[in-house]
């Protein structure tokens, strides 16, 4: 079983900076890939971003160049940090580990973005 906790979500304004943080727990080198996804209100759940167990890393038009996806594997910990924030950036961002077929959510951390 593999429980994640996301944190570093918060309310920021255009351009600024932010990064969200997943603690896995369990072996982390049994997760094939970590991801980071995104619900808007009325919208639906989308990738964001995604990091392989060989740290090929993986991208969707509107967030490449701004938003960057790591893991630390000494700490259990996959990251996101998320530059030049837009408002369209606001909404609940989940981390998700792929561990074999299987696929883990945390609960979800809120991003909200103003103007």
């Amino acid at each position: 079983q593999v429980q994640l906790v996301e944190s570093g979500g918060g309310l920021v304004q255009a351009g600024e900076s932010l990064r969200l943080s997943c603690a896995v727990s369990g072996s982390f080198f049994s997760i094939n890939a970590v991801g980071w996804y995104r619900q808007a209100p009325g919208k639906q759940r989308d990738l964001v971003a995604k990091i392989t167990s060989s740290n090929m890393t993986i991208y969707p038009g509107s967030v490449k160049g701004r938003f960057t996806i790591s893991r630390d594997n000494a700490k259990n910990t996959a990251y996101l940090q998320m530059n030049s924030l837009k408002p369209e950036d606001t909404a609940v961002y989940y981390c998700t580990a792929d561990q074999g077929y299987k696929r883990y959510w945390g609960q979800g951390t809120q991003v909200t973005v103003s103007s």
